[in-house]
């Protein structure tokens, strides 16, 4: 089992566990803070149980069928979670208005800040774990879950706090804010997930300082006239890279293949985590710019 895939296991299993302690505290205590933070669970158990079959399939190899491999499945996956958690941000604002127009009172509110406690630190650890996880691998399923857990971090917080002042003040309507707040504040943070997941869908390029590394090493190269028609994108930890190089016509084909092979080597050092596919297009003339004076 690769490292993404245990990852994933791991932030389903806490998914579960946390799921299970709140909405039990949560329906018995009242408390909207609380129940949005059971829901918030709910969902991560879900959205961790898919991105595992997201990375499943993402970690195929290129076939007949894809040519290119199924890295853009979690681009999709990230889309899907932050449907998700949108829609679960808006049932909490409503649950959080509702208990302020009917104004219900919480419960077993010493049970509920034990229960918040444990929650706060058991999820911090698991945020720590992926966020180790994210940057050896690079994928964008667990940078997503781990994204997803440092939320929960803020509102575990936000829901202690609350708590420990219902208690003190007997305010309910603090509970209230709280609990309008937390889903605000996981509507906003999935904005971020589908952005991200819709600009990998449309082929986005990679960051404009790496597209500027390669431009360099490329021009660099003293065998290359020139270049045209640089394209980049990235799919899962997979970075497509195409270009056309421009020779002297009087070079030999050899010569040319070293120089490509030579730049496409240090491409690649550029970031040795990612999983760089390069494709190099030889012209022994600059035919990019006959084919502007041609249109």
């Amino acid at each position: 089992m690769t490292s993404q895939k245990k990852a994933t296991v791991v932030s389903s299993s806490v998914a579960a566990v946390l799921t299970l302690i709140k909405l039990v505290i949560g329906f018995a205590s009242g408390s909207v803070a609380v129940l949005a933070s059971a829901v918030d669970s709910v969902l991560d158990m879900f959205v961790s149980i898919f991105n595992y079959f997201a990375i499943s399939k993402s970690e195929k190899p290129a076939d007949k069928t894809f040519n290119y491999g199924r890295g853009k499945i979690e681009a999709l996956a990230s889309v899907i979670e932050g449907t998700i958690i949108t829609i679960s941000g808006l049932f909490l604002l409503y649950q959080a208005v509702k208990k302020a127009i009917l104004g219900e009172v919480s419960q077993y509110l010493d049970i509920s800040i034990y229960v918040m406690i444990i929650s706060l630190i058991i999820t911090i650890s698991l945020v720590t774990y992926l966020n180790i996880i994210a940057k050896k691998t690079n994928s964008m399923v667990i940078k997503a879950d781990a994204l997803h857990y440092k939320t929960d971090v803020f509102s575990n917080l936000a829901v202690l706090i609350s708590l420990l002042l219902v208690t003190f003040t007997g305010y309910e309507i603090i509970d209230v804010f709280v609990g309008g707040g937390i889903a605000i504040y996981i509507i906003y943070s999935a904005y971020e997930l589908i952005h991200e997941g819709v600009l990998v869908l449309l082929d986005r390029a990679v960051d404009e300082n790496l597209v500027e590394k390669i431009e360099e090493i490329i021009k660099a190269n003293d065998k290359v006239n020139t270049y045209h028609l640089l394209k980049t994108r990235e799919a899962s930890n997979q970075t497509f890279v195409e270009v056309h190089l421009v020779f002297d016509c009087l070079i030999t084909l050899m010569d040319a293949h070293r120089a490509s092979d030579s730049i496409e080597n240090k491409i690649k050092k550029l970031d040795e985590k990612r999983e760089w596919i390069i494709n190099i297009h030889m012209d022994p003339y600059d035919d990019f710019k006959m084919n502007d004076l041609h249109h």
